[in-house]
Formats: structure tokens, C-alpha cells, sequence
């Protein structure tokens, strides 16, 4: 079985590996009120976004999706971080070809997909970094994409760049039906929190929950919140 990969992007699978763990019990969490969050909506397609790098989405990202993908979901995880994508890297997979193949139409969708080692959970990454991502992401090529994979899943999760640094995250957003936002405790400012909220509440995205990233409680290393 393939184990994470060491490298410098440093997305910890723990949910896979570490199941019993402290942490992935907080995703289960996250799980549960997704879940909750879906009353009076149905929601299907998540963008997980940040203000600013190094805040955790992309590891946030790969655990949702796994967390989903345990408990019986088909799940599909999109790399939309077309300036710096790592989702490859945690599940060791290439990125030769991926998303933006399948927007250039140099490979079919189905072509780009990778069944990982984890049931239910399927990669779509990155592929080719592109010159104009944002006009990528907010081509009718990737509406029609976005519409291909909706049948196919019962959970499409994107993971896309801190919305502070591009507009990717907003042009995701505003075609999902909700956005968890991570921040990072003692690093995150407030008031950047609230600009990346201001962000997203002018892209018509509904936000479904706040993932804080490093409070640590007693004897926990990491401690994530959900609300």
C-alpha cells in the first residue's frame, strides 16, 4: 500500500494512517456538521480555501475527502490550485496530467482521474501548471466540467489557493454549493479572516464552516474547530 509521501508540501493523510487519532476524530466532526449543513440544502460540490498560504487547506482538503470517502461517499478530490498544486504529492500520484489537460482537451476527464488505495476516493489533479489560471477556472470548459462530475460523486471537494493571494477561490465559490475556510491559530489575523469572509460573500458562496488549524488543547499537538 503506498504510504504518504515525505515532501516539502506536507499534507498529513492522517485520517488514513492515524485514524484513531485525536485529530481525525475533529474531522469526523467536520463530517457530522457537513452533514447537519445539508438540511435545508443539498451539498454536493465544496470549495476548502484559506486567506493566506501555509494556513492548512490543502491538508484540510485531502482529510475531508477521506473522512467522506469512509463512510461509504463517492468521493472525488479536484487539485484546483493551478499555481501551486500538492494534492498529487500526498497521494503520490503524477501530475503530468490532470485538470488543465482535460480544459485544454489534450485527455478526456475519465482519462485524468486516478483511483487512489483508499475506497470510494478518487483523484482529479492538477496537471500542466497553466499561464492564465483564473481564465482556466473561469472558462465554460470547466462549468462543463463541473457538471460532468456532479452524477458521477456524491462529493466533488476543491481545494483551491488562499483567496487573499488570487481570485481562483472566488471563481470556484461562486459555481460550488458551500466553502469551508481554514485559518491558522496564532497566525491567521482577524482581520484577514474577515476580508477572506467578504471575499467569498461577494462570490455568492455560502460558508459552511471555519476549520482553525494548531490551537493546541492539553496534550494534542493540533486541534481543529468547526462552526
Amino acid at each position: 500500500m503506498p504510504r504518504r509521501s515525505k515532501n516539502k508540501k506536507n499534507v498529513n493523510l492522517l485520517t488514513h494512517f492515524n485514524s484513531n487519532s485525536p485529530l481525525a476524530e475533529q474531522y469526523r466532526l467536520i463530517r457530522n456538521n457537513l452533514h447537519f449543513s445539508s438540511v435545508d440544502k443539498d451539498i454536493r460540490t465544496i470549495v476548502v480555501t484559506s486567506p493566506e498560504p501555509s494556513d492548512g487547506k490543502s491538508t484540510t482538503s485531502a482529510n475531508l475527502a477521506i473522512i467522506l470517502s469512509q463512510q461509504g461517499k463517492r468521493v472525488l478530490l479536484v487539485d484546483t490550485d493551478l499555481r501551486k498544486p500538492s494534492i498529487h504529492y500526498a497521494f503520490n500520484i503524477s501530475n503530468i496530467d490532470g485538470l488543465t489537460s482535460v480544459l485544454t482537451k489534450d485527455i478526456t476527464l475519465d482519462q485524468a482521474i486516478f483511483r487512489t488505495y483508499i475506497s470510494n476516493l478518487d483523484i482529479l489533479p492538477c496537471g500542466p501548471i497553466p499561464p492564465n489560471p483564473s481564465e482556466l477556472l473561469d472558462s465554460k470548459a470547466m462549468e462543463l466540467v463541473m457538471e460532468e462530475l456532479k452524477p458521477a460523486y456524491d462529493y466533488v471537494i476543491f481545494d483551491t489557493p488562499p483567496i487573499l493571494v488570487v481570485t481562483d477561490s472566488q471563481i470556484i465559490a461562486s459555481k460550488c454549493d458551500g466553502v469551508v475556510m481554514v485559518v491558522a491559530s496564532g497566525k491567521t489575523k482577524k482581520d484577514r479572516a474577515m476580508k477572506a469572509k467578504d471575499f467569498l460573500e461577494k462570490a455568492n458562496s455560502m460558508m459552511i464552516g471555519v476549520v482553525v488549524n494548531g490551537v493546541a488543547k492539553k496534550n494534542r499537538d493540533y486541534y481543529g474547530h468547526y462552526g
